[in-house]
């Protein structure tokens, strides 16, 4: 028994060690743990520098492309439809015959006109060297020279309806639809031929009473169309309303765009891009930096490594970036990475 006191003690010193390894083990443990906090509180972000820069108020709107000429030629005579040249699709020039209406019946009259002003011309002669040699009084003279006036007066006329009945091309264009065939009755004014130019096209747009002002014409515009999505054309401002459309209160814009391949067609619907002002020093930041809390637009800029939630008004939209009115000044650090992955006072690691 006088060895137990002994036993009691080593097993009470092992047990002071065990409590005292264990316990350092448990400080490491806990002061890892904190700093593994600390590098996950401190997010990676990526920031650029805000500065000045020029940006342009672009107002895109929705436009209808329409043919540089788009005409009906009418038939200047009526009668049966003799010949038809050109068909649908067709390309024609101005002066281009085509087609012949009544031609026949036409050259008849004419050829009578002809003959009877050649007649009244004969006989005015006649009379006239007759008058010279005092046969004939002055009256006889008068009235042969009336006949002749008359004859010439109906030779003209008839030469007029004869030219009608050759109908030509009034432009330069093609041929988008015939009305009538060959052997077909038209009466005089009905159309015949619908023709179009599409040498250049006219790109008809609606512009808000707000924004007509910022216009001007021979001013630029950039013109997208829908069935060329990856086609960037260069436009120019031919005409603005002086008058409203009373039903919408938008001005009629038009714009004129280049077409030498002619695979733009009336009809098809376009966006056009109008540079309204440019802001030479707007502050600037990317669409994608703003962050949505609550309904409310936050960007975030770091100092000192630490991030900052900066609330903001946002101005003009041009592409991917926007102008920010208030909330952010020259200088400030914007973080444009990782802005959605921090809160106000987070520790920052920008990159």
């Amino acid at each position: 028994m006088k060895y137990l006191p002994n036993y009691l003690f080593a097993i009470s010193a092992t047990f002071l060690i065990l409590i005292f390894v264990t316990g350092c083990d448990s400080s490491e443990s806990i002061a890892q743990s904190e700093n593994g906090l600390n590098q996950v509180r401190a997010v990676k972000v990526s920031v650029v520098e805000v500065k000045p820069i020029p940006i342009s108020d672009i107002l895109i709107l929705p436009g209808q492309t329409e043919a540089f000429h788009d005409i009906l030629v009418p038939a200047d005579t009526g009668g049966r439809v003799e010949w038809i040249g050109p068909k649908e699709g067709d390309t024609v020039k101005k002066g281009q015959l085509l087609a012949r209406i009544e031609v026949a019946s036409l050259e008849a009259a004419l050829n009578r006109a002809e003959a009877a002003f050649k007649l009244a011309e004969d006989l005015y002669q006649r009379r006239r060297k007759l008058f010279d040699r005092k046969i004939i009084n002055q009256e006889e003279l008068d009235r042969s020279l009336t006949e002749r006036t008359l004859a010439h007066a109906s030779l003209r006329q008839a030469k007029v309806e004869h030219e009608r009945g050759f109908l030509k091309s009034p432009i330069s264009g093609i041929i988008n639809h015939l009305f009538v065939d060959e052997g077909e009755f038209v009466e005089r004014g009905k159309p015949v031929t619908d023709m179009v130019n599409v040498d250049k096209i006219k790109i008809n747009v609606n512009v808000p009473e707000l924004d007509v002002r910022y216009l001007s014409p021979r001013q630029k515009a950039t013109v997208t169309i829908d069935a060329f999505p990856d086609r960037r054309l260069s436009g120019i401002v031919d005409f603005i309303a002086y008058k409203a459309d009373p039903a919408t209160k938008t001005f009629l814009v038009r714009v004129l765009v280049k077409n030498p391949d002619h695979d733009i067609r009336p009809g098809m619907i376009v966006r056009v891009a109008f540079v309204r002002r440019v802001i030479t020093d707007a502050l600037v930041a990317p669409l994608f930096a703003i962050v949505d809390k609550g309904g409310e637009r936050l960007l975030f800029v770091e100092k000192d490594g630490v991030a900052h939630a900066r609330t903001v008004s946002i101005g003009v939209i041009e592409g991917d970036r926007v102008q920010i009115t208030k909330g952010l000044d020259p200088g400030d650090h914007l973080i444009v990475t990782g802005q959605t992955e921090v809160e106000e006072g987070m520790k920052v690691q920008s990159r």
